[in-house]
């Protein structure tokens, strides 16, 4: 006889995974450090359980940033509704450092898991990449930005944004980077 599988157990995996996504949330942006242990066990799930969604700790952080910035890449959609296509993705920048700075210790944690890796093309696909892919098409089709620009060249442009000190001067520091690199993405421009 064919047994059925219980749609319990897809949806209680799925509720583990998000409470370990927000227990992890919570515990990398106030330490960068924070041992994986002690998020699976704040998330009251068992060791197994955790390394089957999540087997080391680039993957954690990696879902995690792509799992909370999902709210700034819904963005980019938005604004390039109600702006020029260089002024929208000037201003998703800004949207993205903001967000950075204010989980400083996510920013910190991307950095470490990143730069073991040497990159930040890792970070290149969800939300983000969605998000920067979309943003670059509208500014090529207005002849905005230089053609043949890659998701991936514009993540490595602005990675600097993870080293900057949230707790220092930021805003003006960034400012000044992503000025340099929307400079750099308008020259060459048809436009």
């Amino acid at each position: 006889m064919h047994q059925k599988k219980d749609p319990q157990l897809r949806s209680d995996a799925q509720r583990n995974r998000e409470r370990i996504l927000e227990v992890a949330l919570d515990e990398l942006t106030h330490s960068a450090d924070a041992p994986l242990s002690a998020i699976a066990k704040k998330a009251c799930v068992g060791q197994g359980t955790f390394y089957r969604n999540f087997p080391n700790r680039e993957a954690l952080v990696l879902e995690v940033y792509r799992y909370e910035v999902q709210q700034v890449a819904d963005t980019a959609c938005q604004l390039l509704q109600t702006r020029p296509p260089d002024q929208a993705l000037r201003e998703w920048m800004d949207r993205l450092a903001q967000y950075a700075m204010a989980k400083a210790g996510l920013a910190d944690a991307m950095r470490k898991a990143t730069s073991k890796q040497g990159t930040l093309a890792g970070v290149g696909h969800g939300p983000v990449s969605s998000a920067v892919t979309l943003l670059l098409k509208a500014n090529e089709e207005a002849g905005t930005i230089r053609p043949g620009v890659t998701p991936d060249d514009f993540l490595l442009a602005i990675a600097g944004l993870w080293q900057l000190d949230p707790h220092g001067d930021w805003q003006s520091r960034a400012g000044r980077l992503l000025d340099l690199v929307m400079d750099g993405l308008r020259a060459g421009a048809p436009r």
